[in-house]
């Protein structure tokens, strides 16, 4: 290896943060064109995961190594939310054991599709995505930085985590879960549920999260305008027979 080349391979290892995917577009700005990049292949320098995705040689990555490269290098929205985003933060410590980590659960705006590399790898656990318009009109409102060790990603706050989570209800989450880790929300900052209530798109998450907000009695629910929500008309249900809130004017699993 000639000297332009080995300084090109270190700076690149340099700048690579430990234990997480590239995509070729950040290699690109390295330094490293694709015939470079077939040849650090070749040498060992780095594996190819799939196609445009990288991963330095012998390392392990995991499902937020690969969600990192989304975020930093293809400038996506997708991101952790609801129950793992609450999970990541320890607000649903006294779920079971056996309930926590079922799948990783990822949202992002309407048709944003992951990449076909990150969808085939094999993280070592499941991934379930969601592509939603629930905060199409601001979708950064209700994030938070996380740390995952050598590099950081976007994931939800406990506040927009708990809407999401009541998005998802009842078709692809438990109603009795997010009951349960609702009744420990008692910290949340009520300026930011106010502007996610607000932004939010799915009446029957803000009619949910309000209905549980309530049947907890948190404080923090006293600090907000309910004028400045649209609840939208109608009654909801989340199941067939059930207790019906004529506040919110839904149904709910007695």
């Amino acid at each position: 290896m000639d000297r332009q080349n080995r300084s090109i391979i270190n700076n690149l290892l340099r700048n690579w943060p430990k234990n997480a995917v590239v995509v070729y577009a950040w290699l690109k700005g390295q330094g490293v064109y694709r015939q470079l990049a077939g040849t650090y292949v070749k040498s060992g320098w780095i594996e190819r995961i799939g196609h445009g995705a990288f991963r330095r040689a012998g390392e392990n990555v995991d499902w937020s190594g690969g969600l990192y490269p989304l975020q930093t290098q293809l400038g996506m929205s997708i991101h952790p939310a609801g129950k793992t985003a609450l999970l990541l933060q320890g607000n649903a410590h006294y779920l079971p054991a056996s309930l926590k980590q079922e799948k990783i659960v990822l949202f992002g705006t309407r048709n944003e599709k992951l990449p076909a590399w990150f969808k085939n790898y094999k993280w070592g656990v499941g991934i379930r995505y969601v592509m939603t318009g629930l905060f199409e009109k601001d979708i950064t409102t209700g994030l938070t930085t996380y740390s995952a060790g050598n590099y950081e990603i976007k994931i939800s706050s406990p506040e927009r985590a708990a809407l999401e989570f009541c998005f998802d209800v009842p078709v692809r989450e438990s109603f009795d879960e997010l009951d349960q880790i609702m009744s420990g929300l008692a910290t949340l900052r009520p300026r930011i549920v106010q502007e996610l209530l607000v932004k939010c798109g799915s009446v029957k998450a803000k009619r949910l999260f309000m209905y549980l907000a309530e049947k907890h009695n948190h404080t923090w629910v006293g600090k907000l305008d309910h004028k400045m929500v649209n609840f939208g008309r109608g009654k909801r249900s989340l199941c067939n027979k059930g207790h019906y809130d004529s506040k919110y004017k839904i149904v709910v699993p007695k």
